[in-house]
C-alpha cells in the first residue's frame, strides 16, 4: 500500500546557509554601519540569538532573516518570533526558535483534519511525524492538497512517498 510521511523539519545546512547570507547582507548595509549586530545560530537547539542596538534595527533584521530564508526554501512559519525582545545594557536581545519536528498537538490537528475530510486513508502519529497510508496514490495526493490549502501555520514537508 502506498504511504508518505508528514514532517515539519528544517534542514540544518540550509538554515545555516540562510543565516550566513543574512550576516553578509547586514555587514554591507549602510543603515547597520557602525552598530553592533550579533546573530548566533545554536545548531543543537535550533535557536537564533539576535542582538542589535534599537527596536527599528531588530525589525529590519527580522525582515532580512525571513526574506533570505524564504529564498533558501525555508518557510517563514518555521521561525517563532513570539518571544519579546528584551534590553540588555546598550543592546536589545531576542531569542527566535526554529520549528524542528511536529509537536503532539500539531500532529493531532493534522490527524483530525485528515479524518474530518472523509478520505479513505489511515493516519498514525509516529514520534514527530505523521504517516498516511492509503490504497491509491490519488488519495494520498488529495491529502497533500488538503493540507497545503489548510491554515495550519506550520512548515509541512511531505517525505518518503512509497
Amino acid at each position: 500500500m502506498p504511504s508518505f510521511d508528514i514532517a515539519s523539519k528544517v534542514d540544518l545546512q540550509t538554515l545555516d546557509n540562510a543565516i550566513n547570507t543574512v550576516k553578509k547582507e547586514i555587514a554591507g548595509r549602510y543603515d547597520f554601519k557602525n552598530s553592533p549586530v550579533n546573530i548566533v545560530l545554536n545548531k543543537k537547539d535550533f535557536v537564533l540569538s539576535l542582538e542589535v542596538d534599537s527596536d527599528m534595527k531588530m525589525k529590519q533584521l527580522i525582515d532580512v532573516i525571513i526574506s533570505r530564508s524564504m529564498k533558501q526554501g525555508i518557510d517563514a512559519s518555521a521561525f517563532n518570533f513570539e518571544k519579546d525582545a528584551y534590553p540588555s545594557g546598550k543592546v536589545i536581545k531576542k531569542e527566535v526558535s526554529v520549528q524542528n519536528g511536529l509537536g503532539q498537538d500539531d500532529a493531532k490537528k493534522i490527524v483530525k483534519q485528515i479524518k474530518d475530510s472523509g478520505l479513505k486513508v489511515q493516519v498514525q502519529i509516529m514520534d514527530d511525524i505523521v504517516r498516511v497510508t492509503g490504497k491509491k496514490i490519488d488519495d494520498l495526493q488529495e491529502v497533500i492538497a488538503l493540507l497545503r490549502s489548510s491554515d495550519l501555520k506550520l512548515p509541512l514537508s511531505f517525505v518518503n512517498m512509497k
